[in-house]
């Protein structure tokens, strides 16, 4: 039987104001197929502009690098002992025009600015996979969710391709998806076990959600 989370509350990691997934946990080159389809669909052009939204120790940045090695790529985090940990490795391996800075939100980037915005297993809360809550607040609330990627669109150009795979609420919901077009589908297998939230915060039991890639509508940009 599913519970209410305040009779949860007790051992369950909070997430910093800001913070949504409280786990550091990440693999090297962790999403190849989804690698593979963002670098088929955008191409390897010189002056592409690539965000990494909740970095971690940068795995997925430098992933990145072997598939856009011609991309300008910055990872963001909002813990700045991850951020000093991806910079002290970009300084010994020198991968190319990468860099990091330690932030929350993507508030501070341009408007129109990326070609592609990676945001993966970042919009969740590991506890909330397995703790049988009925409610997803207080962890996490769908209008954080909202918030944070209607800053995603605005930081993308048009044509350009955002990027989202293990979150705790659907993309469709959103007032962002108006904006974008489906273009990839994660087939079962590729799917993460983390349960669903709706935009009242409810458990949405059973609910699968495959789209993970999504297109900005408008003609791709030129620099």
């Amino acid at each position: 039987m599913r519970r209410a989370f305040p009779a949860l509350r007790h051992g369950i990691r909070l997430p910093l104001p800001g913070r949504f997934q409280p786990y550091n946990h990440t693999l090297p080159n962790r999403y190849p197929w989804l690698f593979q389809f963002a670098r088929a669909f955008l191409g390897n052009a010189h002056g592409m502009r690539i965000l990494s939204f909740g970095c971690s120790l940068g795995e997925e940045v430098f992933a990145l690098r072997n598939y856009f090695p011609a991309a300008g790529i910055k990872g963001i985090d909002i813990d700045p002992r991850n951020i000093a940990r991806c910079r002290a490795r970009a300084r010994a391996a020198k991968p190319g025009e990468v860099t990091f800075a330690s932030a929350a939100t993507t508030e501070a980037e341009q408007s129109e600015f990326y070609d592609a915005i990676f945001c993966l297993a970042v919009l969740c809360h590991g506890d909330l996979t397995t703790s049988g809550a009925e409610r997803s607040d207080p962890l996490l609330r769908f209008e954080d969710f909202e918030r944070t990627v209607l800053d995603f669109a605005r930081c993308l150009k048009p044509g350009g391709l955002l990027l989202l795979h293990t979150t705790n609420f659907r993309f469709c919901d959103t007032s962002a998806s108006k904006e974008f077009d489906t273009v990839l589908e994660a087939d079962p297998a590729q799917l993460a076990s983390d349960v669903l939230f709706d935009r009242d915060n409810r458990l949405m039991q059973g609910e699968r959600y495959r789209p993970v890639a999504f297109r900005k509508r408008g003609p791709a940009a030129r620099d």
